[in-house]
């Protein structure tokens, strides 16, 4: 229990709530998942285009952002076992055999490279100091005014955090990049890989 208490000061998480990741330095913040798009395929034309989109796009925002890049190492063992169970509902023995070797191949390339997947956030922040400040004043008038003004703080911190990420969502879309909000239970699993990068499959997080 000590040591769960003394590492448990170095999360900056303070709680994740109603999608909405709170901060112990009074910050709060939603994350969007986002799509990406084939760039190196574009025309010159469309590269250009979207570079100038995607300039357009934070102009317009008055707030700051994050990107952040997350690498992991693919499990192909679900793929496999479904590829399995296609072998064994195989009447033709020639696909039995084609399967088998396209098996071994995928085997044989997965030890020898590794396959990535690669999933990209887009953190969208808010503070308010003033309302934190009120916060803390407020354990003056004792702890029921102090709750309901905590409750009235953090849905006024939730709904500015839905208007950003409405407008990060709709300046994304202009460019094809489509986006989804996390919800609690996967904005948990994000922040504990980045957290502990040695249990996440080889994370290799960037931005």
């Amino acid at each position: 229990m000590p040591t769960q208490a003394s590492s448990q000061k170095f999360v900056p998480i303070k709680r994740i709530r109603d999608n909405v990741v709170e901060f112990k330095d009074g910050r709060s913040a939603m994350v969007l998942l986002a799509s990406s798009i084939n760039f190196a395929l574009k025309s010159t034309d469309e590269q250009r285009a979207i570079l100038s989109q995607f300039q357009t796009f934070l102009n317009t925002l008055d707030f700051s952002i994050q990107i952040y890049l997350q690498s992991r190492r693919l499990d192909i063992n679900p793929y496999l076992e479904l590829l399995q169970g296609r072998e064994a509902e195989q009447d033709n023995d020639l696909m039995r055999i084609q399967l088998r070797e396209y098996m071994q191949f995928i085997r044989t390339f997965t030890n020898e490279v590794d396959v990535m997947s690669k999933n990209f956030f887009v953190v969208v922040p808010y503070s308010n100091k003033s309302v934190e400040l009120s916060n803390n004043l407020s354990s003056l008038f004792g702890r029921k005014k102090q709750a309901n003004e905590a409750e009235l703080a953090f849905e006024e911190k939730r709904l500015q955090l839905e208007q950003r990420a409405s407008l990060v969502e709709q300046g994304l879309n202009r460019i094809g990049v489509r986006t989804i909000a996390l919800e609690n239970e996967a904005l948990v699993e994000m922040y504990y890989h980045i957290m502990n990068p040695h249990e996440a499959g080889r994370d290799v997080p960037g931005a």
